[in-house]
């Protein structure tokens, strides 16, 4: 009975996510309520929600800080200098493009939001790449391969924050064991990058490279206000500061950026009617977000408490042979792929991966490794239909979806391949 309402209560939430009859903030909340009031457990609801909520309130606040500490970050022009010096290194030259292209994406993807990656990247490349005749869809793949792996994967980001959350991890004891696969998968994608800039340099043509110069190239950076060069370097610091912090782990990530947070808005912002300003313009994008993560935390406080979700893992390990066990970590990362691609990131990790991660205890598997697992397949969810910042993408770009998919999902797939193995290499993920 209780296996059944569990499946039942993820599969009206998918239903009502994935066909828009809901959004997943209130679909999160009001369909576990009603399925637990079914199963009679109407007395014990509120003590299940607040445990659920306290499970994921560290979350949700470092979440909060973060957004608003990369926000001030983006605004103040610190990733500015790194694209101008791209493209005068570039010089013309599609592989420098190309590599370029995915520095600047992994570095827009630290805030955590695709559709300004997309317009970082493309306001500063695109320029270039149709003043070369350079394939945009080369552009496109590097940014979805550079989000996909930063912001599906760091705590801050959408991804990553929802599996924390409704698995009630540890945002560091996630985050600093998984460093080593994600620096590595981010040398993968420059590796890409120089693999796609090779066959476009090929296919255009060194007679036409050597004709554009270095000071065209200098000549498309100049976009957008002039950026304070004063506090560039303290904003540099600053963010190095707080990565090398965090990799220490001597104090709770939540607490790091908050910290970090207010030392930037006093720095960066002096004028006290000029910090309560930039804190409304960037609330707006942290918000809803934060809001999504303790709505999560009712969920899974709800499907622990009912023991709905004990009964769902058990019917799942029922099914796989068991000499399959140990290698469950990587049938969730491979799995996780296609879910990624059809199901929107509310369903799959609110749905899907909390059933996943009871599945595992079962083979002495913790949900820590699931968490890391069910991210890898992130890079697929960005060219799939429930991703908004694809659709800014495909306008940018100028290209439809069906051609974007087709040039894309190859190296996607190798992508999570490699990021699977990199994963089990440096012991982010275990058999």
């Amino acid at each position: 009975m209780l296996s059944l309402l569990g499946f039942l209560t993820i599969a009206l939430f998918t239903y009502l996510v994935m066909s828009k009859k809901m959004i997943a903030f209130t679909g999160i909340i009001f369909v576990p309520i009603v399925f637990s009031l079914i199963g009679g457990f109407g007395k014990e609801l509120p003590g299940m929600m607040e445990d659920g909520v306290l499970l994921v309130v560290d979350t949700a606040m470092m979440l909060l800080f973060a957004i608003l500490y990369f926000g001030i970050m983006m605004d103040s022009g610190l990733f500015d200098p790194v694209s101008n010096k791209i493209l005068r290194i570039a010089k013309g030259d599609p592989v420098k493009i190309a590599m370029g292209t995915a520095i600047l994406a992994l570095l827009g993807a630290l805030d955590g939001d695709g559709t300004t990656t997309y317009m970082i990247v493309c306001s500063a490349m695109l320029p270039i790449y149709k003043r070369l005749g350079m394939n945009p869809l080369v552009l496109a793949t590097v940014s979805i391969l550079s989000l996909g792996m930063i912001a599906g994967t760091t705590p801050w980001g959408g991804s990553a924050t929802r599996a924390i959350s409704v698995l009630g991890l540890d945002a560091s004891h996630y985050f600093v064991p998984f460093l080593p696969a994600l620096l590595g998968g981010a040398i993968w994608i420059l590796f890409t990058a120089y693999i796609l800039g090779r066959k476009e340099r090929k296919r255009i043509g060194h007679q036409l490279i050597q004709q554009v110069s270095a000071n065209e190239m200098a000549a498309t950076t100049e976009m957008g206000p002039k950026t304070n060069r004063k506090l560039l370097w303290f904003n540099f610091l600053l963010t190095v500061a707080l990565m090398i912090t965090l990799v220490m782990d001597v104090i709770p990530l939540f607490l790091l950026f908050i910290i970090a947070f207010s030392i930037a808005l006093i720095v960066n912002y002096p004028n006290l009617e000029k910090q309560k300003k930039v804190i409304k313009e960037h609330a707006g994008n942290a918000i809803p977000v934060v809001s999504l993560v303790l709505a999560a935390g009712i969920f899974t406080g709800i499907l622990q408490g009912t023991q709905m979700i004990d009964n769902m893992a058990g019917n799942l390990v029922s099914v796989i042979p068991e000499s399959l066990g140990s290698f469950f970590t990587i049938i969730v990362a491979i799995i996780g792929i296609p879910l990624s691609f059809f199901m929107s990131n509310d369903a799959f990790f609110f749905g899907a991966v909390p059933v996943l991660a009871k599945a595992a205890a079962q083979y002495g598997i913790d949900a820590i490794e699931i968490g890391r697992a069910s991210v890898i397949g992130q890079s697929i969810h960005l060219i799939g239909p429930t991703s908004a910042p694809l659709w800014v993408l495909l306008e940018l770009i100028k290209s439809d979806l069906g051609k974007l998919q087709r040039f894309t999902i190859g190296w996607i797939l190798l992508s999570a391949l490699v990021m699977i193995v990199l994963s089990l290499l440096t012991g982010a993920l275990t058999v």
